[in-house]
Formats: C-alpha cells, structure tokens, sequence
C-alpha cells in the first residue's frame, strides 16, 4: 500500500498538525510494568532491552533456525541467529548515526537521541524472533495450510465464535514476533518480555491488523491489538487512515528494516559464493558494482594485495555495508519530516545512490534467479512444508479433542507455558502455533519422526 500517497490525497490537512514528537517517540516505559517506578541502573533500559532480548531462550534457538540456506554441514552459513546479531551491529551504525545528526539539529536534545543506537539494536535482535523454523517456507507452509490445506475447514468456526481467520491464512512472522514479546504465557508475567514501547514499536513493520493486509503482510495479532494500540497511544503514533485503523511506522522501524535489507541481501550473496552457487568471479563482480570513481580504484588497489578469495569477498563485503549504512543515514536525516508525519512510505535502501541501487537490484535478480531456487534452498521448502503441515494437523486435532486417549498423550508433550485448554478455535489454533512456530528445525523434525512413528527415543 502506498501509505504516502493515501495520506496526503485524504489527511494531510489533519494529520499535519499532529506530527510525531521525538520525546515522546523515545519513550522508556515497560509494557506491563507501566506503575511501577523501576531503581536506576547503570544501564539504560533500551541497554537492558538489548541484554534481555540476548539472554532469552527464544533468542538462543535462532540458532538452530534457517535463515535461508540448510543448516551448515561442513560449510558454514548464516542462521538466523548469526543473521540477527549482524542485523544488529549494522542497526546500531544506523541508529548511532542518525542520533548524531538529529543532535546538531535539535539543540538541548542530546540526552534523548543518545540511545536511538540501543533501541535500533535491540529491535534487530529481536525482529526474526517470531519466524517459525525452515526460512521463510515455514511462514507459507502455515499460511497453505489454513488458505489451502485441511486447517481451511475450521475457517467458519473461528469466524462464527468472532475470531479473526486471516490471522492464520496469512499468518506473518513479525506479527508472531510482536505475539512472542508481548503476551502472557501461562506461568509467566504480564508483559511478556516486559520491553519499552520504544523497542516493541520498532519491530512492527505493517502497523495494521491482518483484515488489512497486503500481500499477506500484518503487524498484530487480534490478540495483540489492544496491546498495539496502547503502545501507540503512549508513543503519539497516529493513524494515518482512521477508517481502517491503519497506523503511521514508528520512525526507528526504517532503520530496523534498512538494517535487515542490508544484510540479509549482501550476505546471502556471500553465502551463495561459499556453497559454490556462486563462482568468485561473479561474486566479486557484482560486489564490485556498488562502486565507481576513486573509491572504485582503491579498493581494487586492495584487492591485489589480497590473496584468499573468501577474505576478498569478506573485505568487499564490509565495504559494501558501511557505505550503505551512510546511504540509508543520510535518507532518514532528509527525510525526517515525512516520517515524523507519516507521509513516507519507502524502505530507505529505495532512496541509495543510483549506482549502489542498481547494483543492490542486480544482487536481488542473482538471489531469486540462482540462490532462492538452488536445489538446497528448495529441498528445505519441500521439507518444510510437509512437516509442518503434518505437525499442525496433528496438533490441531489434539487441541480440539482433548479427551481422545491418542490427544491425552500428545498433549502432555506440549510446554505447559501453551494454552492447550483455551477456550475457543481461536486460540486452540493459537496454542499450536505458539508452540510450532518456536521450534527449532531440528526439535521439529525429531517430533514429527516421533509422533508419526518413523523414529523412536
């Protein structure tokens, strides 16, 4: 949706008088803890957000999740742990220097953009959190099930006790993140992970419910909504299309995305390079391209005192991404009055120079014409696909008939932090995803081989 374009043909006249104020946006309070009055710390709590998020089992299992490629046998490539905490280092590049420009020009301000750094990195940590195992495919293959699959036919009961279907038919990792931080699972405390609305507002890409998704793409859950809604409110995020409840981005989620755009584009390609889908001599042309004119020659220069091919790349890499990090810095500083109003409505990695935009294009081209239909990446998808459909299926009928003796032991598997006994479709189906889409690769293949029989303890 192009949101600038709606916003200014419809409400610019309204909305221009209710700009987002920076104090405001920089809020430290806690989801869930908003009375109480914490002691002070050295840390900041944007600091303590990050450190939190870090610590956090959730966090530790991206490790064995697919980013895009099968978890590594000799040959190692990202997951979406080593993914995260790249996306990571690169948001606090962006989010350190952005503050520094936003400090020359608001005198009197220091103190409150010092930790855009922090909460930038602290959302990159936790942006892929919700996304359930096997890449990407893991997010269609829950989304086929219900569109498509057997779990279609429970699409009128949900309806019908005033659930909201599309929740599942185009179920979407970053809402499932937002879900992962902010809920109260049972036994735990209110708030979930108890984060500041600054870093929990950072994370959520598509500020509008699934009933106004496009292209499959939402921000929360029904049962995040009030949730959302009060984050906003405390934040002064206002909406840009107030019939359809459709939100202005919280500003810092351009620099979690242009972070995220940056890495996973460039890595992929380095990945690519390493599992030989690649040749050097294309990766490094096309790493090359993002460069011209003296910056040009002396990294060529560089090169030919280089002599390891994977360290060559490495080096064009880490030049590729500090340039870019300047690009997309530079976009957000010009750009700053449109986003306080809401009216832009690209990703800042649009707005790069046109000789790294054009050579960013030729990288995606790479991607989806050589990378993402490699046998690896398709072999994954496939198996994805069929596991996850075969563990829902089976978890479903469990969670809808409890008192069947095969359902009584299924269930007894499940952690008792998920509400298998909740009390309508909706969050039976809730319940399952909860607990599919936190698993690992690995646990998920293990139990499917379980529970269907072809392996045993």
């Amino acid at each position: 949706m192009n949101f600038g374009w709606f916003f200014k043909k419809h409400y610019l006249c309204i909305i221009k008088k209710r700009d987002m104020q920076w104090r405001q946006l920089l809020s430290g309070k806690r989801l869930g803890i908003e009375a109480y009055h914490e002691r002070k710390h050295e840390r900041t709590n944007f600091q303590r957000d990050y450190d939190r998020l870090i610590f956090s089992s959730p966090f530790r299992r991206l490790q064995n999740k697919t980013q895009v490629f099968p978890l590594p046998g000799s040959i190692f490539v990202h997951n979406r742990l080593t993914h995260s905490l790249e996306v990571s280092c690169v948001g606090r590049s962006l989010g350190n220097n952005v503050a520094s420009g936003l400090m020359q020009k608001y005198e009197g301000m220091a103190a409150d953009f010092a930790e855009i750094g922090s909460i930038v990195s602290a959302a990159c940590l936790a942006h892929d959190m919700g996304n359930p195992p096997f890449g990407h495919s893991g997010e269609r293959a829950i989304s086929a099930y219900f569109m498509e699959g057997a779990g279609n036919r429970l699409a009128d009961k949900v309806r019908s006790e005033g659930g909201r279907w599309e929740d599942f038919a185009c179920f979407e990792g970053n809402a499932n993140a937002m879900r992962l931080l902010t809920h109260q699972f049972v036994g735990r405390r209110k708030g979930g992970f108890v984060l500041t609305y600054g870093t929990i507002a950072s994370i959520i890409k598509y500020p509008f419910a699934s009933t106004q998704a496009t292209k499959g793409k939402f921000g929360f859950f029904q049962t995040e909504e009030d949730t959302y809604l009060r984050i906003a409110e405390e934040l002064g995020i206002h909406r840009i299309d107030p019939a359809r409840d459709i939100y202005a981005r919280y500003p810092l989620v351009y620099l979690v995305e242009a972070a995220d755009d940056i890495c996973y584009q460039i890595m992929d390609i380095e990945d690519a390079h390493k599992l030989r889908i690649l040749t050097s001599e294309e990766t490094v042309a096309l790493l090359l391209c993002f460069f011209e004119g003296k910056r040009l020659d002396s990294i060529r220069k560089t090169l030919q005192i280089v002599d390891d091919t994977n360290e060559r790349i490495a080096y064009l890499r880490s030049c590729i991404i500090g340039m870019l990090v300047d690009e997309c810095t530079r976009i957000f500083l010009e750009k700053e009055e449109e986003l306080l109003a809401g009216t832009y409505d690209e990703p800042l990695i649009n707005g790069i120079n046109p000789r790294a935009k054009e050579a960013y294009q030729a990288c995606s081209r790479t991607a989806y014409q050589k990378i993402y239909i490699a046998n690896e990446v398709l072999d994954i998808e496939l198996a994805g696909y069929h596991i996850f459909s075969s563990l829902i299926d089976i978890l479903i009928e469990a969670v809808m008939n409890p008192a069947k003796a095969y359902s009584k032991l299924l269930l007894n598997r499940v952690p008792e932090q998920y509400d298998v006994c909740a009390a309508t479709t909706y969050g039976k189906i809730q319940c399952v995803l909860d607990y599919v889409s936190g698993m690992t690769d690995v646990y998920a293949l293990d139990l499917y081989r379980k529970i269907t029989g072809m392996g045993l303890p």
